[in-house]
């Protein structure tokens, strides 16, 4: 394991406001979505499409922002995308 972007200084500090972010849309969209249940309390259609609607759209939201943490810090670095000449 290299573990290079982890040694370098300050490596993660522009991708940790957007995966905490992230984690928190994350966690309100399955908050929202585990309130939402049909089962348990049931509402209007057009009030339960809406909480779903909502809550999918945070969960997707989350999601993005940590895969595109994730690929930052865990990518390959600049200079490895260039063909070697030999």
């Amino acid at each position: 394991m290299s573990g290079t972007s982890c040694e370098e200084p300050g490596a993660g500090a522009d991708t940790a406001l957007p995966a905490a972010l992230g984690l928190g849309l994350l966690s309100v969209g399955g908050w929202l979505l585990t309130t939402a249940r049909p089962w348990h309390k049931p509402g209007s259609p057009l009030t339960l499409g809406l909480g779903w609607t909502v809550s999918g759209a945070l969960l997707l939201a989350g999601l993005g922002l940590l895969a595109r943490c994730v690929r930052t810090v865990h990518g390959a670095p600049e200079g490895a995308e260039e063909p070697a000449d030999g």
